[in-house]
């Protein structure tokens, strides 16, 4: 699919300056929201109370969530269990109430449109996700930062590896910003999706760095910002294409694809959207705010080479 013309620029670097105040602002947002409100966690970070429930027939989790709902349940997630027929219901802790009063209140809930309804176990469940694994998945983030980091150095340069780094910090902050500011709630899928905006957003960066690479070897004329807005233009075909046909399956799955991995869906739509925008402008932008010239991604010819390959 052919999206530009053989031999047409986009400028994308003369609005750098405007796309990173931008990203700067959105930063400095999503920071500033983290600060004060936090993320809206889920029962995997909060722990809670579960609740299995069994009906006569299958159950529409449509019409359980709108009862639990309206009786201000309104963060409870609703799954089937086994079969249609059984239900799970996990609902966030609440102070002053115990899981024998909450059981009570939500099998008085659901049997309140006519329901016939059988209580089958009541229990509390911590938090799945507790300091210890918080820690080491903070670690562990640290660690596929830094091996990004090495990674995109050996490849390319280490202007580049920095460049690739900072665009990936963007799109994660931005990402969780966002959920802080409409309070979405937050809980391990939505932890997944942030991983994969990482691996999504690095695989952009990637392809246009080594479009760049290529370029500033085989363009003798030009000057950096040419060669960088040059290189930006030709894989804008394959990142709007990519992009596109992702986010029409992420939009199905948000739409269709249940309240279970609704969060889930949103994450990846901000995700790819941020990251998109990150491997065209903030990535491409920082390597030249950095300094980045030919002379630095130049093959070096080694002493005697021509010799050698004399006769």
């Amino acid at each position: 699919m052919q999206l530009i013309k053989q031999n047409q620029t986009i400028d994308f670097m003369g609005k750098r300056k405007i796309a990173l105040a931008l990203s700067l602002v959105l930063i400095l947002l999503s920071i500033g929201s983290l600060a004060t409100r936090g993320l809206n966690l889920g029962i995997d970070f909060t722990g809670g109370t579960l609740i299995e429930v069994g009906y006569p027939e299958s159950a529409d989790l449509k019409e359980v969530r709108g009862a639990l709902e309206n009786n201000g349940f309104d963060s409870a997630v609703v799954q089937h269990f086994g079969s249609s027929q059984d239900v799970l219901i996990r609902l966030a802790p609440k102070e002053g109430e115990s899981s024998a009063d909450l059981s009570t209140r939500v099998l008085g809930a659901l049997e309140s449109d006519g329901h016939q309804v059988d209580l089958r176990r009541v229990e509390f469940v911590g938090p799945q996700v507790g300091d210890e694994l918080t820690e080491d998945g903070g670690l562990a983030m640290l660690a596929a930062l830094f091996g990004i980091l090495f990674y995109v150095y050996f490849r390319f340069e280490i202007r580049f590896s920095l460049g690739a780094v900072i665009a990936l910090v963007h799109d994660v902050v931005i990402t969780l910003g966002v959920f802080s500011i409409l309070q979405w709630q937050f809980d391990l899928t939505v932890l997944a999706a942030c991983l994969a905006v990482i691996g999504y957003s690095l695989n952009d960066t990637i392809v246009v760095y080594d479009r760049i690479r290529e370029n500033f070897r085989k363009m003798r004329k030009g000057t950096t910002e040419e060669i960088v807005n040059r290189s930006v233009t030709h894989t804008l075909s394959r990142t709007i294409v990519t992009s596109l046909t992702t986010l029409l399956v992420l939009g199905a799955l948000a739409i269709v694809g249940g309240e279970i991995i609704h969060a889930f869906s949103l994450a990846l739509i901000v995700g790819v959207l941020v990251g998109t925008y990150s491997s065209i402008y903030v990535a491409s932008s920082l390597i030249l705010v950095l300094g980045i010239s030919k002379a630095d991604l130049m093959v070096v010819e080694k002493e005697g080479a021509d010799a050698d390959a004399a006769p």
